[in-house]
């Protein structure tokens, strides 16, 4: 689906328009190939293979066709099982800017609905806007799996499958969010280090410390991974100890209860047994027995096996 909005220095919110005009903001959601293939017809096929803005995989880069200008990026979002970053393909030339994805996407919806003091005809502080948008998202989301992972470190919460799951899906997400990371700090290098894009020194500073913000989304992502990793192995070791318990404390119980099954077992022979004759035979017996278990309760319970 196309929608194209216009926002001029005069207005005070992006006006939706019918027709492609120069200095208007194109945005392609839920694309498809005949959306994209309208696109190509007006940038008259000179941004090289669009339709690779809709690979749902793609991964981050910057390519310069000419005077246009294509920056694959990715975001946080969970619009599928399993994948946990979306593209969002930016396109900027001398006419317009375009945002293209195959999804909804959050960011462009913001953009729309809350009207910040930027304009569709002022196109690389536009694009500027984007990026930084998609930078704050990825913080917002660490911080967010970052506080998943502190529930799952206090001492008092059982460990549980649940709390394995969870932080095996942490993990994914990190992991996802680490690789496009990596691959926008370098696109942001690029915008940074080329000047492909028309910026104040101001907007250049701001490009710069967005470059910073990825870098430190970058390694703080690294620092979480090696939260749950180190956190995991913990549980792994709380729970060879808690398997050692049980094990001790079966055996324990096992040979506790196997004394007077041993002495009932022999008293239970059809042989000439001492206090056959003594009237009080089952008496001494079942005390010798319970005597016994507790004597061998006692030495456990010294032990710690109990």
């Amino acid at each position: 689906m196309i929608e194209i909005y216009l926002k001029t220095e005069q207005d005070n919110e992006f006006i939706r328009i019918q027709e492609f005009s120069p200095g208007c903001f194109i945005y392609l959601k839920d694309a498809n190939l005949e959306n994209l293939e309208q696109i190509d017809q007006l940038l008259s096929h000179e941004i090289g293979d669009i339709h690779e803005s809709i690979d749902k995989y793609e991964v981050p880069r910057i390519e310069k066709h000419g005077d246009n200008l294509l920056l694959f990026t990715r975001h946080p979002g969970e619009q599928e099982i399993g994948l946990h970053t979306e593209p969002l393909t930016i396109i900027l030339t001398k006419n317009y800017l375009l945002a293209i994805t195959p999804y909804i996407n959050p960011i462009i919806e913001h953009l729309l609905l809350s009207n910040p003091n930027v304009t569709t005809t002022q196109k690389s502080k536009l694009l500027l806007f984007i990026l930084v948008r998609i930078s704050n998202r990825f913080t917002t989301s660490i911080k967010q799996v970052r506080h998943s992972i502190l529930l799952h470190e206090q001492p008092s919460r059982m460990i549980d499958n649940d709390a394995i799951i969870a932080l095996a899906k942490n993990e994914e997400i990190l992991n996802q969010y680490l690789t496009s990371l990596v691959s926008m700090r370098n696109l942001f290098t690029v915008l940074t280090t080329h000047r492909y894009i028309d910026l104040s020194e101001k907007d250049h500073d701001v490009l710069q410390d967005t470059l910073f913000a990825i870098s430190q989304s970058e390694e703080l992502c690294r620092v979480n991974v090696k939260s749950i990793r180190s956190l995991r192995d913990s549980y792994q070791i709380i729970f060879t100890n808690d398997v050692s318990k049980t094990i001790k404390r079966l055996t324990a119980i096992t040979i506790i209860i196997s004394i007077p099954t041993m002495i009932a077992s022999i008293y239970g022979m059809n042989i000439v047994l001492p206090l056959r004759e003594n009237p009080n035979a089952f008496l001494i017996i079942a005390g010798a027995a319970i005597i016994s278990s507790i004597f061998a309760a006692l030495i456990f319970l010294k032990n710690r096996w109990l």
